[in-house]
């Protein structure tokens, strides 16, 4: 038989040889359609653990198929935990997914933590400040500022530290550390500096990420969109149609606006789709970024 050189394949295999260990906590991190799901799932096979998610729209419950969330199928084979639970009208945040990843560490000691939302593993791994709730006139105007005055009218209200910390070309890292100013009179950096010990240091974990080529990745995610589009995505969005707020946290799922302004009228299913795919190839890019930068003392897994 000759040799595979299907690089997910070819991932497990150097894994296997340093198998994560039994007792200690598994973090999977990889950028989308990398295939961290379904490593995440074989590995949970042969260890018997349960899979805790890390992606924050995979939390969401109106999106299976945009989200790219386990299936049933997937899901009945070991315990997943934190898919799909949280509706549109909840508060959803790092906080939120941390203290509810406490709790499951209490149940299950040993599980796999699998994502790729990189402030999420931060979190965990680096510890999070208790920051109060924003209250929702707040929130409110930081939409209302974002929209009509644009980023840079909420980057200029920052304080000089908060604007070296956070990325300033992410609207909603901008508005949220402009609502923490405006709610508590104290700026993000300074809060962060308050930041406690973490829940699960990362010497305490078998740490992985996954570093896959990025022409097959690219592939990857133009022929998983495309699947999407074929199990039903578009009737995935027409169901949120009437409640649709693009400066929502769930909104912000790849693909969903670019479908939305296509159930409008406003452009093609082709169209959509190629935004879409383009959309997610510079996600992803943003993710490797991450991982590279903020994650270089994980193991990498080659794919």
């Amino acid at each position: 038989m000759p040799k595979t050189t299907d690089p997910l394949v070819l991932a497990f295999e150097a894994l296997d040889k340093s198998p994560p260990i039994h007792g200690q906590p598994v973090l999977l991190a990889g950028p989308t359609a990398s295939g961290k799901s379904a490593l995440a799932l074989e590995i949970a096979k042969q260890q018997n653990r349960v899979i805790i998610n890390a992606d924050a729209l995979q939390v969401y419950d109106m999106w299976q198929l945009l989200s790219a969330r386990p299936s049933a199928e997937e899901t009945a084979i070991v315990p997943h935990f934190l898919y799909g639970t949280v509706s549109r009208n909840l508060d959803w945040s790092v906080g939120h997914w941390l203290r509810a990843v406490t709790d499951l560490l209490d149940q299950h000691p040993d599980p796999i933590i699998v994502g790729g939302t990189g402030l999420y593993f931060r979190a965990l791994t680096e510890g999070l400040v208790q920051i109060p709730p924003i209250p929702i006139q707040i929130r409110r105007e930081g939409d209302t500022r974002l929209r009509h005055a644009g980023i840079d009218a909420l980057i200029g209200d920052l304080d000089l530290e908060t604007r070296r910390m956070i990325d300033l070309a992410n609207p909603a890292r901008v508005q949220r550390a402009w609502e923490v100013l405006q709610a508590t009179g104290q700026g993000l950096a300074d809060w962060h500096k308050q930041t406690p010990a973490p829940l699960l240091p990362i010497d305490q974990t078998t740490a992985l990420v996954l570093r896959p080529d990025v022409n097959w990745l690219n592939k990857r995610i133009d022929a998983r969109f495309e699947a999407m589009i074929a199990q039903g995505a578009v009737e995935e969005v027409l169901a949120v149609l009437p409640c649709w707020d693009p400066h929502a946290p769930w909104a912000k799922a790849i693909g969903a606006p670019e479908l939305i302004a296509h159930v409008k009228g406003h452009i093609s299913l082709a169209d959509a789709i190629a935004a879409a795919t383009l959309a997610s190839r510079q996600y992803a890019k943003r993710q490797r970024t991450w991982f590279r930068t903020r994650m270089s003392e994980w193991r990498g897994l080659a794919c």
